[in-house]
């Protein structure tokens, strides 16, 4: 009887290890509607995106200083964000490296980046790495477009086919997900595999 009750129990706590390990890893996907988050921005001032009242939704984007990948869509994220902020959809820029693990990836070099190259869109430091395992973000850079008021994700994946080359271009996934949005149409790609650097921690 005791090995029966045992067995049980041994069962029991299985079960219930599983439902939490499952929940705990739980990613957004496409049609989910993701939590809003506060991270401080280069400008020293916390940024969340119940601060955008007016937006229509966000073109979230996980990159960072040091990766090629990131650093060769640079301009690209420019381009996003003075295309569609003012349509609603603006650029939220978030490095979710350790900057222990990368040093060159710290706030202070954030803030030289982003004065360098003029960045237009919040830079925001994802400090204790804590946003970007809920989006399930595994590269620098990973895009994630949300709308509103649900806040549901539309797209996840690339910005566009080419990941290191602006000049090979040939199917921009980004832009043509927000245009669809726009419009009230589906996105014909709701999701695109992300290529880049593996993001950073210990």
């Amino acid at each position: 009887m005791k090995t029966i009750k045992t067995i049980f129990a041994l069962m029991a706590i299985t079960i219930f290890a599983s439902a939490f390990t499952s929940k705990s890893t739980a990613t957004y996907k496409v049609g989910d509607s993701i939590e809003d988050f506060s991270l401080m921005n280069i400008d020293d001032k916390m940024v969340s995106l119940a601060d955008y009242t007016s937006a229509k939704g966000f073109i979230i984007i996980f990159t960072c200083n040091t990766c090629p990948y990131s650093v060769a869509n640079e301009d690209r994220i420019i381009a996003l964000n003075n295309k569609y902020a003012s349509k609603g959809f603006p650029v939220i820029a978030i490095n979710p490296n350790d900057p222990d693990v990368v040093p060159d990836d710290s706030f202070a070099a954030m803030k030289v980046r982003a004065s360098k190259k003029g960045f237009n869109f919040p830079y925001l430091l994802d400090k204790g790495q804590k946003v970007y395992p809920k989006f399930g973000a595994t590269k620098t850079p990973h895009v994630y477009i949300v709308s509103k008021p649900e806040m549901k994700v539309e797209y996840i994946g690339a910005i566009d086919d080419s990941s290191r080359n602006p000049d090979a271009v040939n199917e921009k996934y980004v832009e043509n997900a927000v245009d669809a949005l726009l419009v009230g149409k589906k996105i014909d790609k709701t999701t695109t595999k992300a290529i880049g650097c593996s993001i950073k921690t210990k």
